[in-house]
């Protein structure tokens, strides 16, 4: 029996060293166990969605005890505060951090600049490019006036010379992407020393970062990841819908759902439903358009729209009205996202689109109003003549029935026979008995 319980006990302490022997990363001698590193993807704009998925995810890969974290890029640019966030953590991460700009055809373009040179470990692929980080564009501003434009220039050179500085990157090489909006191939921008590597793949590059020594928050660190595990980090539920959000056209899409839910809503009182996701879609294109350059002329031009939409409601302009508003939010369209980058203006393709379709849609209204306007208006039982029914039993040659019309049971006379069931049209009314004729 006791030779049994030891035998257990061994057997035990076996089991659980294998269970947690690969969680280590460091042993006695220093040598790194089953080291892994984490991998994210950001392809699109560099929007506070992005920012904040990238920031989460450095913040895991330091819980984890992860040997470095890798950033794949491919942006064309981004919006300044956004990009400060990031380049504040990263100049402050306890783990080193890899930025590759791939895969071919890819670009580090204005905000990713900034991105990349603040890695510890910068690398492109070939057929990569990175630079033109003017200013301008990066957090969406068009003010052209030369005192504004110059603050924002020297501000933006200073940044990126602190940058170049804390990592030991060509800083001549880094202003002029501010100051001249150049742009360098991956071979150039390694001749300018603005990064480490080229390399063809994941694999490569961590073959050729193995063993370099970087400085981070922690002090400094001796990079070991040949054959490490590479743990993928995937956008959470919050971080997608964020992401999607930010785009300006889905912005646009919300601020339309809204405007027609609302007007449902004033055409319809009490349908509740059109009033509830027109709102819903409001608030969300609002906390939408808090990451995007607004043009306050273009909302006031799409509210205009919505105004003149439900005044057409109330005072029937034959159109006109209507054709205001069209033309009113065909300008607030094209003028809501004040931007030079393309990646954040809505497109035109879909501008023409929505006003298409809303121009249509308030036709239809325009028409059926017109046509109710001029119909003729009868009071009393006077207002059955010309509505159709159905027979609800049979009427014989010269006798009376009954008939259903507009919801109610009324006699009636007909000269027709009539079956249960047929429909009838009435002609006149004598008294309280409708003349009907077979339909």
């Amino acid at each position: 029996m006791k030779k049994a319980l030891i035998v257990a006990i061994a057997y035990f302490a076996i089991w659980s060293g294998a269970i947690t022997a690969p969680t280590a990363t460091i042993a006695e001698e220093g040598n790194v166990l089953n080291a892994s590193i984490t991998m994210i993807t950001i392809e699109g704009g560099i929007s506070p969605a992005a920012a904040s998925y990238i920031i989460t995810s450095l913040e895991k890969s330091e819980e984890m005890g992860a040997e470095a974290m890798l950033l794949r890029l491919n942006t064309p640019g981004g919006l300044l505060e956004s990009t400060r966030d990031i380049v504040t953590t990263f100049l402050n991460s306890k783990i080193p951090i890899i930025v590759y700009v791939a895969p071919g055809g890819s670009r580090a373009g204005s905000a990713g600049v900034f991105i990349t040179l603040a890695a510890h470990v910068a690398a492109m692929a070939p057929g990569t490019n990175i630079g033109a980080a003017h200013p301008v564009g990066i957090d969406g501003s068009s003010d052209s006036s030369s005192t504004m434009t110059s603050k924002i220039v020297n501000d933006t050179k200073a940044f990126i010379r602190t940058i170049a500085e804390k990592r030991n990157r060509n800083i001549a090489w880094a202003e002029q992407t501010v100051e001249s909006s150049i742009s360098s191939t991956e071979t150039e921008a390694l001749a300018e020393g603005a990064i480490d590597f080229v390399a063809v793949s994941v694999k490569s590059l961590l073959d050729s970062a193995d063993g370099m020594v970087v400085t981070t928050a922690s002090g400094q660190k001796k990079l070991r990841l040949r054959d490490v595990e590479i743990i993928e980090i995937e956008k959470s539920w919050r971080d997608h819908i964020l992401m999607t959000l930010s785009d300006p056209n889905i912005a646009y899409l919300l601020i339309m759902l809204g405007i027609y839910g609302l007007i449902f809503e004033l055409k319809s009182p009490g349908s509740i439903a059109p009033g509830v996701v027109g709102g819903i879609s409001l608030l969300l294109a609002a906390y939408s358009l808090k990451m995007l350059p607004v043009n306050m002329v273009g909302v006031a031009f799409i509210l205009l729209a919505f105004i003149l939409f439900v005044i057409e409601f109330f005072v029937q302009s034959y159109g006109l009205l209507s054709v205001s508003g069209v033309i009113s939010l065909f300008f607030g369209s094209i003028l809501l996202i004040d931007s030079p980058l393309e990646f954040m203006r809505i497109s035109m393709t879909l501008i023409v689109v929505v006003t298409l379709a809303t121009a249509i849609f308030v036709a239809i209204l325009v028409y059926y109003g017109i046509k109710a306007q001029s119909r003729k208006k009868e009071g009393g039982s006077q207002a059955v003549i010309g509505m159709s029914g159905t027979a609800r039993t049979d009427f014989m040659t010269g006798t009376g029935g009954k008939v259903h019309v507009y919801g109610e049971i009324w006699q009636a006379q007909s000269d027709d026979y009539i079956k249960i069931g047929d429909k009838v049209t009435v002609t006149a009314i004598e008294g309280f008995t409708l003349i009907v004729k077979k339909a």
